[in-house]
């Protein structure tokens, strides 16, 4: 028979405790010695390792969940990737592959949003919104230096860090890089912020729909075009695409002719 484990009281716990600490070897601890001389106090250590040793486990373990989210559902596994790719390209150039019912796409621009279901590039001429839906591929042009993160950090003045704390659905909502920096918005909410802008609506590689954004609601975009009113289901759109007066032009000449 196994030996009955002595009870322990709370006086010989606190005893056999405060001995250990006696005989344990002092450990020196730079970044709590630079916190005392700030006037930040000691923090504790969250793991033994070092922190550059923590954070690079983490990113691991964070990649490591993807994949394996991945191998369980490939669908939602493929959201995950792109969206983990294009944070870590933020306002970097990058290419992305994609279908547009039988037609191959290729597109090039800065990465600007990130949605929960799309993202959104830029170029000097045009703003592109693109459902990771018709995503095939995505990658760094070629020629592009790589860089292993971006400049994406806000500066935050004491004020701002006081609104966060006090006010932060307020101060967020009134900000379009703080809502993209603590939310992930949908193509419906992102296309609703955009009303008044001219853009093309790609549905198939042989049908295009162009006009003015009306409102962005419901599962549908509502696209105005000369006192007409087209409605789009969002599920069925491959890629949005801003248009400047001269397409517009074009194509209000073609229909004229036509």
């Amino acid at each position: 028979m196994t030996e009955k484990k002595r009870r322990l009281y709370l006086n010989e716990y606190r005893k056999e405790l405060l001995e250990r600490v006696e005989r344990e070897t002092p450990k020196e601890d730079i970044i709590n010695e630079f916190n005392v001389r700030k006037g930040q106090g000691i923090t504790s250590p969250t793991t033994p390792s070092t922190t550059e040793e923590t954070r690079l486990l983490m990113e691991y373990i964070d990649r490591a969940n993807v994949f394996n989210l991945s191998e369980r559902d490939e669908k939602r596994g493929k959201v995950l990737k792109l969206r983990k790719f294009f944070k870590m390209k933020r306002n970097q150039q990058v290419e992305v592959y994609a279908k547009c019912g039988t037609e191959s796409l290729y597109k090039v621009g800065k990465v600007s949003t990130i949605g929960r279901d799309f993202v959104m590039l830029t170029t000097l001429k045009e703003r592109m919104w693109i459902p990771y839906s018709v995503i095939e591929s995505a990658n760094i042009p070629y020629g592009i230096p790589n860089y292993s993160n971006t400049h994406q950090h806000f500066l935050y003045d004491n004020n701002l860090r006081n609104k966060l704390v006090h006010q932060f659905g307020e101060t967020v909502a009134k900000r379009d890089l703080l809502k993209q920096q603590f939310f992930e918005e949908s193509i419906q909410t992102n296309l609703e912020a955009w009303k008044d802008t001219w853009v093309a609506v790609y549905l198939d590689s042989e049908e295009k729909k162009l006009g003015k954004i009306s409102s962005c609601k419901d599962g549908k975009l509502v696209l105005s075009f000369f006192g007409e009113c087209l409605h789009i289901n969002l599920v069925d759109l491959k890629y949005i695409e801003t248009i400047r007066l001269l397409t517009i032009f074009t194509h209000v000449f073609k229909r004229m002719k036509g």
